[in-house]
């Protein structure tokens, strides 16, 4: 069973960044080329896909385009969403996951909140 897990939340002010990081195990190998991506799930609503990275290619949701970046690191095994310009709605809990097989794995998340 592989298990993520995510660091690097907290409070921030409205216009700073704030970089996330996803452990993997160093047990997996699939790691450089499975589908990697961040969820966010703000206050009330439902989980949304906010980045993915995925044979060398990286797809972001039209709210954050332009401001988060979404990269890996292969060798120790972490993912990476560096977010800047960050807004009041970009509050919420980030989670990462991964494809495993046939199925899709998530962190515990990481709360962030950005005030304004």
């Amino acid at each position: 069973q592989v298990q993520l897990v995510e660091s690097g939340g907290g409070l921030v002010q409205a216009g700073r960044s704030l970089r996330l990081a996803c452990d993997a195990p160093q047990t997996y190998r699939e790691f450089d080329i499975v589908d990697l991506m961040w969820y966010r799930q703000a206050p009330g609503k439902q989980r949304e896909l906010v980045a993915r990275i995925f044979r060398g290619n990286t797809e972001y949701a039209d709210s954050v385009k332009g401001r988060f970046t979404i990269s890996r690191d292969g060798v120790e095994k972490r993912l990476y969403l560096q977010m800047t310009s960050l807004k009041s709605e970009d509050t919420g809990v980030y989670y990462c996951s991964a494809i495993v097989g046939s199925s899709q794995v998530f962190g515990q998340g990481t709360r962030v909140t950005v005030s304004s």
